[in-house]
């Protein structure tokens, strides 16, 4: 589809920590520090609460508050500012730190992908060809240059030539599945699937990170989840009905109704720690909703050491590469995990919100200590869709793209997604993904007039 995962993503606007972006420049990618990019976000951005020294207004991306706000919400924020966290409007403001709504990418209850806001609008330019139904199979190269991609459109081979520059946004998975089918990439590896290596890369599909989630699950002791509204036939009639004339309701729903950010281990000296309180629950993401009242607490780790990677497993491009997240690989991504676990029971017991309990599901109460509980994260923790850093920005051996996001010893190649984020990003990936194509647009501009 177009607008690829933000069509189907979870609606969260997220920049992240202006730390987080501090970080890249520090190691050695001039032009990626906070006060650089935060124009790019103001400029995409049209925010709903209009303009002010951290948003911009009028940009192609809609962003507005959470349009339904629940009773449960409402005593989650409450139950969590009863432990001592600051209540926070603005996660994308002065400070990150704290609970409060998220803000999504949407407008009157309507998903604005980045194709409903950059390309809709400009479908119709006579130097714009959009191209559907066609899979990439490869880069066409010339020595050291990118002239062109291969792709077939409906199943046959068809060529498409480049004078100027070829920019990959495949994101963190599929840019580093084509460059290596294209012969770009580990050379033990390509050899070994009988791939002629055309410029060897260590890194392509290395250093693969991604945020790990682990959810909490409570059954309520009275019907005011969206359980109760989807497994009745007449409360579901009403919620089309409310999204019908008023575009509220579940049907406008994000990934997240509450969000936390916290330190949640004592040396870290920013948010370490993520909340997505969702006021349903399920077996697992995707699947129908339970038939009793329940709610869930997903926490997730913003910065795990642990990397992974991925890597093609033959020469189809119909085939998906192998992923090999190498969760939990470090002793800190556990600590950070099994404390946060620790904080959401903390929650769940505080006044406001336990009168609404009337029991832990997931991990449950049996589940006390740090091994149990490191039991349950390994047997339920999932992703949460956030992988980054395979084509990772840098100026070391493996780093596949420099600060202009041109591909190392290659000419007329960049790669725009989060595969070249040097680290992942403290929160949601979205949001940094348009940035990152705000500003590789404005790079080549330059490029091309200097």
């Amino acid at each position: 589809m177009l607008g690829v995962s933000s069509a189907i993503n979870g609606l969260v606007y997220m920049r992240g920590q202006p730390e987080d972006y501090d970080h890249w420049r520090q190691l050695g990618n001039r032009g990626w520090g906070w006060d650089d990019v935060l124009p790019y976000f103001k400029r995409s951005e049209d925010q709903e609460r209009g303009a002010d020294d951290f948003h911009g207004a009028g940009g192609p991306l809609k962003v507005s508050d959470i349009r339904d706000r629940r009773e449960i919400c409402e005593a989650f924020i409450a139950a969590a500012e009863e432990t001592g966290l600051p209540r926070n409007e603005d996660f994308n403001g002065a400070s990150q730190e704290g609970v409060g709504y998220f803000q999504t990418t949407s407008r009157d209850g309507w998903r604005c992908s980045s194709a409903t806001g950059y390309l809709k609008p400009i479908r119709d330019r006579a130097n714009l060809k959009i191209g559907t139904e066609a899979l990439a199979t490869g880069l066409v190269l010339d020595g050291g240059r990118v002239t062109g991609i291969d792709y077939l459109k409906a199943g046959q081979p068809t060529t498409a030539s480049c004078a100027g520059e070829i920019v990959l946004a495949g994101g963190a998975v599929n840019s580093p599945q084509l460059l290596q089918l294209s012969g770009i990439g580990p050379a033990e590896h390509l050899q070994s699937l009988g791939i002629e290596v055309r410029h060897a890369m260590e890194g392509v599909g290395r250093d693969l990170q991604d945020h790990l989630q682990v959810r909490s699950l409570y059954r309520l002791n009275r019907p005011i989840s969206v359980n109760n509204d989807v497994n009745n036939l007449l409360r579901w009639m009403l919620v089309g009905i409310d999204f019908a004339l008023r575009r509220r309701g579940p049907l406008t729903f994000s990934a997240g109704s509450v969000c936390i950010f916290t330190k949640i281990l004592p040396e870290s000296a920013t948010p370490d720690l993520q909340f997505h309180f969702i006021p349903f629950s399920a077996d697992k993401p995707g699947t129908w909703l339970h038939p009793w009242p329940g709610v869930t607490a997903s926490v997730c780790q913003l910065r795990p050491e642990s990397r992974g990677e991925i890597m093609i497993r033959s020469t189809d491009p119909r085939q998906h590469p192998r992923i090999f997240a190498n969760y939990l690989a470090t002793e800190f991504d556990r600590r950070v995990l099994i404390e946060g676990l620790k904080l959401a029971r903390k929650i769940s017991q505080a006044p406001s919100f336990a009168k609404y309990v009337e029991g832990e599901v997931e991990p449950g109460l049996d589940n006390t200590d740090d091994e149990a509980l490191m039991a349950h994260i390994r047997a339920r923790g999932t992703t949460i869709f956030h992988p980054t850093s395979t084509c990772r920005m840098g100026t070391d051996d493996r780093a596949v793209v420099d600060e202009r996001l041109r591909v190392r010893g290659l000419t007329g190649l960049r790669v725009a997604d989060c595969s070249i984020m040097p680290t992942v990003v403290s929160g949601n990936t979205h949001a940094p993904a348009v940035m990152i194509g705000e500003k590789c647009a404005d790079m080549m501009l330059e490029d091309m007039k200097g």
